[in-house]
């Protein structure tokens, strides 16, 4: 059985998402660099943050991108052996560094950096985002094509499709598809406009920082969010990721790319089970989490 490691992004945190990843040694190196980064109690937030607090862009994907990375490496270390990783939004980071484009504390910097400049991007903005149950993406694309100031932002799953952009034209155009047949249009709870134009800025100077990282050749393909094809080459990897906060997550066209690997397991390597249950709607793939069943049982469906 072929292995695929997901991880996931923002949304998937919760309290003691450090507490459960077994021995990983550089982790307690890892998050004094984070604190120093981020210039918050990442430790005191990780253990007994409230919800409020650890959705915080600045807390949360630092937190998530090192329980991201350190379950990866868990699995790298028991050895499972992927043919391919992808991540969701921030998950995409940590799945770069798992693939060996860039050492873990080398990702982490550039994490601290995306977080503070999403968090900067959005502060004060009207912006919003909703999920659209019941449509796919290209019934979704369709209504708010006709609708200025908001766009399709996250391809999750078939009858799972996110919204993103301006807070009126983003009520309007839930509006419209409950018309269009939506069966529900709910409000999620974020900071601002994310995978939109609405980050462009933003997401051009992350652009400036990329091109000034070092990138290696990844160890195994990446499937991104904006190019769900398995690449290896750091330079195409390095422009794909440039695009990313801007762009929407091709996330059902990843999963479609990983049924290339068949028989091919999926496995969630992070906090919670969201990515797990997205792949369910998509045949040919069996999907774990890693925070749900343990590493033991993951190891024994791979190897089955």
């Amino acid at each position: 059985m072929n292995a695929v490691l997901v991880f996931p992004g923002q949304g998937s945190q919760r309290t003691g998402m450090l507490d459960d990843i077994p021995e990983v040694e550089a982790l307690d190196r890892l998050l004094d660099a984070a604190e120093a980064l981020t210039k918050r109690d990442l430790r005191r937030l990780q253990r007994e943050g409230t919800p409020a607090e650890l959705a915080d862009t600045r807390v949360a994907q630092p937190l998530l991108y090192l329980a991201d990375w350190a379950w990866g490496s868990v699995l790298l270390d028991v050895g499972v052996r992927p043919v391919a990783v992808a991540g969701h939004s921030l998950g995409e980071l940590a799945a770069l560094a798992v693939a060996g484009v860039y050492s873990v504390e080398a990702g982490l910097e550039l994490v601290c950096e995306r977080a503070r400049m999403m968090a900067d991007a959005v502060a004060g903005s009207p912006g919003s985002m909703s999920a659209v149950l019941g449509l796919d993406g290209q019934a979704v694309a369709d209504v708010v094509h006709g609708i200025d100031g908001v766009w399709l932002a996250n391809d999750n799953a078939p009858g799972q499709v996110v919204i993103s952009g301006l807070r009126e034209a983003v009520a309007e155009a839930g509006d419209a598809l409950l018309s269009a047949g939506a069966r529900r249009v709910v409000p999620l709870d974020v900071a601002g406009a994310f995978h939109s134009p609405v980050l462009q800025k933003a997401a051009d100077a992350f652009s400036d920082v990329l091109d000034s990282a070092e990138f290696c050749d990844a160890t195994f393909p990446v499937l991104q969010n904006t190019r769900p094809e398995p690449a290896t080459e750091a330079d195409e990897i390095r422009a794909a990721l440039a695009t990313q906060m801007s762009s929407p997550v091709r996330w059902t066209e990843t999963m479609h790319s990983c049924t290339r690997y068949a028989p091919v397991t999926l496995i969630e390597a992070g906090p919670g089970s969201v990515l797990r249950g997205l792949a369910k709607r998509v045949d040919g793939i069996n999907a774990v989490s890693i925070d749900d069943a343990g590493v033991q049982a993951v190891v024994e469906e791979v190897l089955r």
